[in-house]
Formats: C-alpha cells, sequence, structure tokens
C-alpha cells in the first residue's frame, strides 16, 4: 500500500510477531510487519547450516578481536563465530546497566525465532494463580482454562514432540512422538522415580523440534545445529511456520531495517492511528498507519517502544498511567546444577545429535509444603560420552592416545536449574536520556537483581541436584553454582504486565493496552509472573488469543 495506510500493523517480526502476522493476516487484514533489523529468507540465508566445524576459520571459537567487540555478549555461549551475525550488535545498540544483565538480543526477521533453545512448556493453573496466593504483585487475569485450547492451538501449528506425563505442574499437551532418551538417561528416570515415589520425575524434553513432517517441514534430522538456521524446517520459527503461512494470505508485507520510534496517539480518539520509523539504513522517517497495532518487539525493547512514545497526556509513556510500565522486570536465574559419572554404560552408545534433552518439571512449594522461599524451579540436562576429542592426561602422545581415542569416553550426566523470579516493582527498566544508540535514540537502563527469595532457592537448586544424581546411582558428582545474573536465561519478562485493574497494571486480560484500546502487546513483556518453564509457548498462545479478540472488537468497531 503505497500511501501507507493498513489494517493492522506488527512491530517486530520474532515468537510473538510472526504469530500475529499469521493469525491477522488470515482474518484478512492487510498487515505490515515492521522489524529493526535485516531480512533473513529461509534456507537461502542459512549460511552457516551445512558447515561442518573444520569449515570455520576458528573451528566455531572466539577470537579477541569479537571478545573486544561484543562486551555482553562475551560473557556466556552467544558469542562464537558460528552465528555471530544473528546477535545485535553491542557496540550499535548500547544500553546502561545500572546493575548487571545480561542482554543478548537478535534484530533480524525472525528475532530470536531463529536462535530459541525450542522447549515448550505450559503454564499450569498453580503458576497463574500463584500471584494472588502469595499476595505479591497482581493476580493472572486469566486462568488455564482460557489459555489451554490456545497453547493446543500453537501446539499443533508449530509442532512439539513430547510425553503426556499426568503432571498437574506440567500440563499435557498435543504432540508429536517424543524424541527418545538415551539408555542412561532412561535408567536415571527410572530410579529418580523409584526412590522419590513418584514425587520428582525426569521426563523427555518437550520441544518445537518435529518429529514427523508437518506441512512443507521436514522432520528433525538430529544434526543439533538448530541456531543455525534449519534447511530443513524441522523445528519452529519465524521463517519456517508462521511467516509462510501470513505471505500465502497475500495480506502481509514485510518492511526490515524498520526501527518503530513511536507509537502515535491520537487524544481525540483515545487510540493510536499509526507508528512512526526510522529506516535503519538511510536515517529517513516515515508514518505508518492502522485500526491496529500489536507490539511484539521482544520484552525490552517493547517496553523501550512505549516509554519512548510519551505525549503531553502520557509523559512517562504510552500505557504508563498505572505506574507500572518498565516496572517488574523478570528473567529465570540459573547457573545453578550438578554432574558426575555413570558407570556400567560403556558397552552402549547413540546415534544422532538429538536437538532436546530430558527435564525435572518442579516439585518443590507443593502440596503443603514450604520452605523458606516461594516458587520453584526445574531443571534441564541430559546424560552423554565424551568424545573423541577429550583430554587423556596419562597420554598425550604416540600409539597408545591413538588407540584410545578410538573409543568413546566414560557417561557422564548433567542438570542444571531455571528457578522462578518473583515480579519486585524495583527491578525496571527506564530511558536513559544521557545516552544514545548508533541511530540517536535514547537507550534503556536495566536495573534488576536478584533478591532474597531467589538467593535461598538456589540453595536448593544445588543441593537438590546433588542428591538426585547420587540417588541414580552417578559418581562422582559435582555441584556447580555459577554465575546467576539476570539476563542469561534470555527469558527477559514483565515491564507492561497484564492485570485486572488499570490502576495497577499496563494491559488488559486481552493484553490490550488500557491507555489505547487498539494498542496490543503480546510478547513477554505482558507476562505476570514467570513460573520456571520456558515462556515462548505462553507468548504464542497469548498472541494468537489476543488477535482473536481484537479481530472481534474490530468487526464490532468497539476499537
Amino acid at each position: 500500500m503505497a500511501d501507507n495506510n493498513y489494517d493492522a500493523i506488527v512491530i517486530g517480526s520474532g515468537i510473538s510477531g510472526g504469530w500475529a502476522a499469521k493469525e491477522l493476516t488470515e482474518k484478512g487484514l492487510k498487515t505490515i510487519m515492521l522489524e529493526r533489523g535485516r531480512n533473513i529468507e529461509h534456507v537461502k540465508d542459512y549460511v552457516n547450516a551445512n558447515k561442518a566445524p573444520w569449515e570455520f576459520p576458528h573451528r566455531g571459537g572466539r577470537t579477541q578481536q569479537m571478545i573486544h567487540d561484543y562486551p555482553v555478549l562475551k560473557r556466556d555461549y552467544p558469542l562464537n563465530e558460528t552465528n555471530l551475525d544473528y546477535w545485535a550488535s553491542d557496540k550499535d545498540s548500547p544500553y546502561t546497566e545500572v546493575k548487571r544483565f545480561d542482554w543478548f538480543r537478535g534484530y533480524h526477521v525472525g528475532g530470536r525465532s531463529l536462535m530459541w533453545g525450542r522447549q515448550s512448556y505450559r503454564m499450569s493453573e498453580i503458576d497463574l494463580t500463584a500471584n494472588a496466593r502469595d499476595g505479591i504483585a497482581v493476580d493472572w487475569p486469566l486462568r488455564y482454562a482460557e489459555l489451554d485450547p490456545w497453547y493446543t492451538y500453537v501446539e499443533k501449528f508449530i509442532g512439539v514432540n513430547g510425553s503426556r506425563d499426568g503432571i498437574e505442574v506440567l500440563p499435557d499437551g498435543h504432540y508429536m512422538p517424543a524424541m527418545e532418551m538415551n539408555v542412561v538417561e532412561k535408567d536415571v528416570a527410572k530410579r529418580l522415580k523409584e526412590h522419590y515415589k513418584g514425587a520428582r520425575q525426569m521426563i523427555m524434553g518437550r520441544s518445537a523440534n518435529i518429529t514427523e513432517p508437518l506441512k512443507s517441514r521436514t522432520n528433525c534430522q538430529y544434526r543439533n545445529k538448530c541456531w543455525l538456521g534449519c534447511p530443513f524446517g524441522a523445528y519452529f520459527s519465524t521463517q519456517s511456520s508462521t511467516l509462510p503461512a501470513a505471505v500465502a494470505t497475500g495480506n502481509l508485507t514485510v518492511r526490515p531495517w524498520s526501527i518503530v520510534t513511536k507509537i502515535l496517539y491520537d487524544k481525540d480518539t483515545k487510540k493510536a492511528k499509526g507508528v512512526e520509523v526510522l529506516d535503519a539504513e538511510t536515517n529517513q522517517t516515515y508514518q505508518f498507519y492502522a485500526k491496529v497495532v500489536f507490539v511484539c518487539a521482544s520484552t525490552l525493547n517493547s517496553a523501550w517502544l512505549l516509554m519512548n512514545s510519551a505525549t503531553d497526556i502520557w509523559p512517562d509513556g504510552l500505557g504508563s498511567s498505572s505506574g507500572e510500565l518498565g516496572h517488574n522486570l523478570m528473567d529465570h536465574h540459573l547457573g545453578v546444577g550438578a554432574s558426575g559419572h555413570v558407570e556400567g554404560y560403556d558397552d552402549k552408545y547413540y546415534y544422532g545429535r538429538r536437538p532436546n534433552g530430558i527435564y525435572v518439571p518442579r516439585f518443590r512449594n507443593l502440596n503443603g509444603e514450604k520452605r523458606d522461599y516461594i516458587r520453584g524451579f526445574g531443571y534441564q540436562g541430559s546424560a552423554g560420552r565424551h568424545g573423541w576429542s577429550r583430554d587423556i592426561a596419562e597420554m598425550n602422545i604416540g600409539a597408545d592416545f591413538k588407540d584410545a581415542l578410538t573409543e568413546p569416553g566414560p557417561w557422564t550426566m548433567g542438570i542444571g536449574g531455571f528457578g522462578e523470579m518473583l515480579p519486585y516493582h524495583d527491578n525496571k527498566v527506564t530511558l536513559d536520556k544521557t545516552k544514545k544508540d548508533k541511530w540517536g535514540l535514547n537507550i534503556l537502563a536495566i536495573d534488576c537483581e536478584l533478591k532474597d527469595n531467589e538467593k535461598k532457592m538456589r540453595k536448593d537448586m544445588l543441593n537438590d541436584a546433588i542428591e538426585m544424581l547420587e540417588a541414580a546411582g552417578v559418581k562422582n558428582v559435582k555441584g556447580l553454582e555459577g554465575d546467576g545474573s539476570p539476563g542469561r536465561g534470555i527469558h527477559e519478562m514483565g515491564t507492561a504486565r497484564m492485570g485486572n485493574d488499570p490502576k495497577t497494571s499496563v494491559l488488559n486480560k486481552w493484553n490490550q493496552v488500557w491507555d489505547a484500546k487498539n494498542v496490543f502487546v503480546t510478547d513477554g513483556a505482558a507476562m505476570v509472573s514467570a513460573s520456571c518453564q520456558n515462556p515462548s509457548l505462553t507468548y504464542m498462545a497469548l498472541t494468537a488469543r489476543a488477535v482473536d479478540y481484537a479481530v472481534s472488537e474490530l468487526k464490532k468497531q468497539n476499537i
């Protein structure tokens, strides 16, 4: 549309934005999806997807120049040469750390849907009633029965492999056949179930890797190169799944290199009339207009956009009337776990590289148990054999060394915790108006930390991991107490929470901004609490649900 007028605008093209675009276009709305970074085309632009380690100049590692150029990304695994261009530049897009927060972003079509861990779990009724039960923050404005059909709708479309395990705190969904545990994992799972009489269980992870063909997508080939982009389309991403569906309608326009700098608010209609965009390549400014706006820029960027959309009516940003915009920032805290050796399986091996692991659902503070903290944690992990690249201290040269490397090494088993972080009002983001990014825009200041509840929980995360592995017969178990800095989970949540009351929340139960009824925020910013499960499936369900409501309201001329 040359006149820049559309029925709907979607800001962001990641997990939530892709779903918003799919749902809006399939319901007949002419939609433009605005992405601040470059375009990445499915298959064609996965330039490293089929490379072997020796085809990278530094075998996939990191260089001193990379460490210098990416002072934040270097803090964890994302900094490596295999997919460096999938991660946002620390130099071009800086942020202020009032307290340490590791912010790992992807600015391109598809966003972090290309690099996510694909673990796909539902929140439970226990999670959705937790704030009300504990008397903290605000209550979720919906319950599991309202989300259940939307979880199923999403799972059927994206393809999730898993098993129906009948665990109350981790509701079952609609699954393709589960990936298989290896022999050690099966035995450890059996021993844990017996030892704890079913109170703690180890199940196969539920991941958005298809194990059967789905439409034009080929089932997983067990290459475990997902974060390079999958030429088979075997894992869910915007490129493999929602974008093709949206394009097929003929109703979608995708505009990369488009930084949305503000939502244009009309004080007469009390609605948004469109957005202002800065072209990231030319620095030209454009405006696009629509009847409805979906903000899916990822939690912190969505908060930034709402705050940057300040007017004389809302001096602290669109959606700021409650005083909660930018507050209640959460992530999952991790870096705590245990590992050890497993004896007696030296005649066993496995084939392929399974892009999924095991999962231990939350078991703390359930069924009347009360620890010295509230909420809980789960574990992810796997068992495997040391490869041929291992170091053998006793032999470092000669025939014996070569002979030893013709056989795989010992089995190990490891698990790492993912703990729930509470929604504290003073964990927040604000606009730092003293510093600007490459495009002259004010940057975010992030002020977030773990507090006593999380610190107490981490003690159990460590001790329980050691105890469980030892109970399962794992030898030489060692605990790991690593860095728990917020951001490391790459599960940013909160900053524009949903709620029942416009005085204490930014969004209503339909993800609709109280202050502008045709603006919807459906990414992690909307989360009211974090649970301890990976959250992306919930973002997708909330997005599909919100679009259904928005289009219904449009037809009724209510927005």
